[in-house]
């Protein structure tokens, strides 16, 4: 026998419902013509004891059924699939955002610190230059009124002599203020120790203008609030004759950059710098370019 011969399958052929129901119509016709054929026999034959089943088209429904079930449960299991793929879906695409946006979020919060950290550097670099300039500036002033009093030493010897001597006498000297002059030192003299902040006008921080026109206003006198409109006040004296309650400045009268008040004893209050906040020091720590007096 050949290898590609036909072998026959022993699975049972499908049958459609419309040969089974042509197989029941055929089966129901035997069944008429034997029904008549025993009505038509001799009356003393035996009756037939003997019945054939033959399948209904209740059994056709039920299979019909069955099949109707397996795939209407097969249709609800690949909608339930799909319906869980898509939730999958917009779970990782959710995901995904919600990283893309906390990396976003990161990038943006260091590229602030990044910026903060930038403006602090520059203010404190700007500080330290405009410290570094005052000191300059002070320095220069002292270098010329040191000049201007070797000239005048030159040209009379005996007048500076005298200036001096009233001068060193006046340092010496621990002046008691009263009056409006008791209330500007009180005031000052209570601020010792405070900070020093740009644009500080208490009542725990201050710059040097600040605390002048404080102190002023604590004994009733109203002063502008810049160091160079402070020091353009009142009469011109000289360090030799200072009073308490005086204000001293540092550079030109009509423009200084730094003021303080002069509390008796050779001594004065201001507000630095930053460093040393509200401090009191003697006028040869510092020495101030000029005086004027207000009182």
């Amino acid at each position: 026998m050949s290898h590609t011969a036909h072998i026959p399958s022993h699975r049972k052929p499908r049958r459609s419902a419309s040969k089974l129901a042509l197989r029941a119509g055929v089966a129901g016709g035997v069944l008429g013509t034997i029904a008549v054929a025993a009505a038509a026999g001799p009356a003393n034959a035996e009756p037939v004891t003997e019945t054939i089943e033959m399948p209904t088209l209740g059994s056709l429904d039920g299979d019909s059924a069955g099949l109707a079930s397996a795939v209407a449960a097969s249709a609800e299991a690949s909608q339930q699939e799909a319906l869980d793929q898509s939730l999958q879906t917009q779970e990782d695409a959710a995901l995904h955002k919600a990283a893309k946006e906390a990396k976003k979020a990161k990038a943006e919060a260091e590229r602030k610190a990044a910026a903060e950290r930038a403006e602090k550097a520059r203010l404190k670099a700007e500080q330290e230059r405009k410290e570094a300039a005052e000191r300059a500036s002070r320095d220069a002033a002292r270098t010329q009124l040191s000049t201007t009093s070797s000239s005048s030493d030159s040209g009379s010897s005996s007048s500076s002599s005298d200036s001096g001597s009233t001068a060193s006498q006046n340092d010496s000297q621990t002046q008691a203020p009263s009056g409006s002059a008791a209330a500007i030192v009180a005031f000052a003299k209570a601020q010792i120790g405070d900070a020093y902040v740009s644009g500080g006008t208490g009542p725990n921080s201050w710059d040097c203008s600040g605390l002048v026109q404080a102190a002023y206003r604590a004994a009733g006198i109203d002063l502008p609030r810049i160091s160079y409109q402070q020091s353009s006040m009142g009469t011109s004296v000289s360090l030799s004759n200072l009073q308490p309650g005086d204000i001293l400045y540092w550079g030109s009268r009509s423009g200084s950059y730094h003021v303080a008040i002069y509390v008796g004893g050779g001594k004065y209050v201001g507000a630095q710098n930053p460093s040393s906040g509200v401090v009191e020091h003697s006028l040869d720590w510092d020495t101030p370019s000029g005086a004027v007096r207000i009182l």
